[in-house]
């Protein structure tokens, strides 16, 4: 699936908001679901899926057949037209699909009111996902999920511009020191630097890349106003302040990956998902990805990530379990791959995927020093707010950015 349009959502928290508040009636789901009658008989599960398009949904329909197939089970997929608000209804009415995909994002909302089975520890070789992936797919110590997919942010620099500005693979940047330097060359020859997502999706690998983040490993308390976040943020308001580093809406476009398509920045930071839009959008760009420079504390990114989700509520779980073993598996997962773009959960097949698909090599290496997202339940205000401080960033004050995540994170967790 395409991450891009993820991280932006409009009607991300509705849903979940409606389903928190069902729960909260006493309606709501029990992580205890035994009571749920299970058949051990032929299944017939009901599959939901959020769809990057005609590619993704023919290739996920072609191995749930295959897979129904062979184990003697039925399994219908279904595109879903807006996933986040059609899953939310379905769980908070309880009769939600047997599977689906569940958003890293939307995870700790779900798996906090008991919706999801926490059915990780049946599947084989679990240590076989990318341990980021496994991290952000757990809850209160258990791995719910298995991790479906994922991207990663890199760099991409437009080779024409590059050269044009006098550059050779000397200045490619691989710490903020060099992004600095370089990003002055590119600016004395009159062209834009960086194009830069004025989010915490974008912004967030520089917290890492400086030792920081949004949040405790275990998800449980704000993180937010330390030196090392607010270091980053005022390097990241720097670039802005010296016009080194300009927002899309700065260079009249909806996303960086478009105002990088229309030559109005020489570099920006975005994920695998870019190469598809520049392909059907740009398609005379000449442009390269490697890894985003390091920062004081090391390399950093962060991963964008969805898992198969198995409804608490399934009368199928035993089976719906034996389908996601089949849909992660290393083969499967490489077809998936091939079909619509996505990079593969699982390590064992990292060699095979950078063969096939060499110029993704940054994005997959990424893997190894990834930040997943916010994992924390009714963190959709917080966040909003979060992402309207950083949109002020220019004029804004860092520490009161970070300092308002935390006091709304803590009154969010609390409540």
């Amino acid at each position: 699936m395409a991450y891009r349009s993820l991280t932006r959502a409009a009607v991300a928290g509705l849903a979940a908001v409606a389903l928190l508040g069902t729960t909260a009636c006493g309606s709501g789901f029990d992580d205890n679901s035994g009571d749920t009658a299970q058949s051990s008989g032929p299944a017939n599960l009901q599959i939901l899926i959020g769809s990057s398009g005609d590619a993704e949904t023919k290739a996920v329909q072609d191995a749930a057949a295959k897979w129904a197939a062979s184990s003697g089970n039925n399994a219908t997929v279904t595109p879903a037209q807006d996933l986040t608000q059609q899953l939310g209804q379905a769980l908070a009415g309880g009769t939600p699909p047997d599977v689906f995909y569940v958003d890293a994002a939307r995870f700790a909302d779900y798996a906090s009111v008991g919706a999801l089975e926490p059915y990780g520890d049946k599947i084989s070789n679990t240590d076989d996902f990318y341990q980021s992936l496994r991290s952000t797919f757990t809850y209160d110590g258990k791995l719910y999920c298995a991790p479906k997919d994922f991207s990663t942010l890199a760099l991409q620099i437009n080779t024409d511009l590059w050269a044009k500005a006098g550059l050779t693979d000397a200045d490619v940047p691989t710490s903020w020191d060099q992004l600095t330097a370089t990003a002055r060359k590119i600016k004395a020859k009159g062209q834009v630097p960086l194009a830069l997502g004025d989010t915490r999706d974008r912004i967030g690998a520089f917290l890492v890349q400086n030792g920081g983040w949004l949040m405790s490993a275990d998800g449980k308390q704000p993180a937010a106003d330390t030196p090392a976040n607010l270091a980053a943020l005022q390097y990241v308001k720097s670039l802005v302040a010296e016009g080194l580093a300009r927002f899309p809406k700065q260079l009249d476009a909806g996303w960086s990956g478009e105002a990088f398509g229309k030559g109005a920045a020489v570099m920006t930071i975005e994920g695998n998902w870019i190469k598809g839009a520049l392909k059907n959008d740009f398609p005379n760009v000449k442009y390269k990805v490697v890894e985003l420079p390091a920062g004081p504390n090391g390399k950093g990114t962060l991963s964008f990530t969805q898992c198969w989700g198995i409804a608490a509520k399934s009368r199928y779980k035993e089976q719906a379990i034996k389908f996601v073993e089949a849909m992660t598996s290393g083969e499967q997962q490489m077809a998936f791959a091939t079909a619509f773009g996505v990079m593969p959960s699982r390590q064992s097949v990292r060699d095979q995927y950078t063969g096939a698909f060499p110029a993704d090599k940054p994005f997959i290496d990424g893997a190894a020093y990834a930040q997943g997202p916010v994992n924390a339940p009714k963190m959709d205000s917080v966040l909003r707010d979060l992402e309207a401080g950083l949109q002020g960033l220019a004029n804004g004050d860092p520490k009161t950015i970070l300092a308002n995540f935390d006091k709304n994170a803590k009154a969010a967790l609390g409540g």
